[in-house]
Formats: structure tokens, sequence, C-alpha cells
């Protein structure tokens, strides 16, 4: 028997130029019907989205999920807290990083799981000073010079 293989829906790309990523973790979510068609879509935001942490329990914040064109009277609500489903550890663990200094919940990328569970990837974070963003800039930079190098070298 074939294994399906996990298929992302959407990426924060924003994030990954904007914080340095620490500790990931992988958390299902609360969504309705509507939701995870328009999901099925790739109908979604996840540029601003951030984890909250409020009475023991991990909310979604900001994420953009399209209404569904065929929802009808049932469709959802564009921007919703939505409720991430974590373990009690895993909470407790993230909750003491978040009480230090600077540290954020980040989403990171939603994608299909192998049993088509929708699947959100947060990560513990720390904003980027100016230089370390120019720094990664540069490194993109030089990566795409070699890239073009290397294929113009190949071309002769």
């Amino acid at each position: 028997m074939k294994k399906k293989e996990s298929t992302d829906i959407v990426q924060n790309k924003k994030a990954r130029f904007e914080f340095e990523l620490l500790e990931f973790y992988e958390c299902g979510i609360v969504l309705s019907g509507s939701e995870v068609k328009s999901l099925r879509e790739k109908k979604a935001n996840l540029t601003d989205a951030f984890a909250k942490i409020k009475n023991s329990e991990v909310f979604l914040e900001n994420f953009h999920i399209t209404p569904y064109r065929n929802g009808g009277y049932a469709n959802h609500p564009e921007v919703r807290a939505r409720k991430l489903l974590l373990k009690r550890k895993e909470i407790e663990k993230i909750h003491k990083l978040m009480k230090e200094k600077g540290y954020v919940l980040v989403a990171v990328k939603t994608y299909f799981s192998e049993s088509q569970f929708v699947k959100v990837q947060i990560a513990t974070a720390r904003p980027k000073k100016l230089h370390d963003k120019r720094e990664t800039i540069q490194k993109k930079e030089a990566k795409i010079e070699i890239e073009r190098a290397l294929k113009n070298r190949n071309k002769f």
C-alpha cells in the first residue's frame, strides 16, 4: 500500500525572514467544514498569523481563510481565533518560554497530514535585529549568484 505524502497548503515565508525560529511544534487545528473545503482550494493567508496562550489553551490569531464560494449561509468568518490542539506538556513548555522576554509563537506553515487532517506548524521565535535581516538578504543574493554562475558555466 502506497503512503500519501503531506501536502502544503500555505507557508509563512515572512516568519523565516522576520524571526529566528527556535523550536517547532506540529499541532492540529479546530475548523468548520467550509474552512477545510476552502483550505483544500489553498485559499488561505498565514502571513500575519501568530499564536496566543489563553487559559492553558493555544489559539491561532490572524489566520485568514477565504470563505468557501459554495458555502451559502453556513460559511465561516474570514478571520477568527482558531484553537490549536497540543499536548499539555507542550503547552506548559511553550508557556514557560513565552514568559521570557522577547519570545513569540509564530505560525510557520499549514498542511494536510498523511491522514488528511489539517495540521499547523508553529515555532517559538525571537525577532531578528536589523543587521541579522541584512545578513539573511546577503546570503540569499550570494546563493542566487552562485547558482547563476554554475548555470552559465555549464552552457559552454
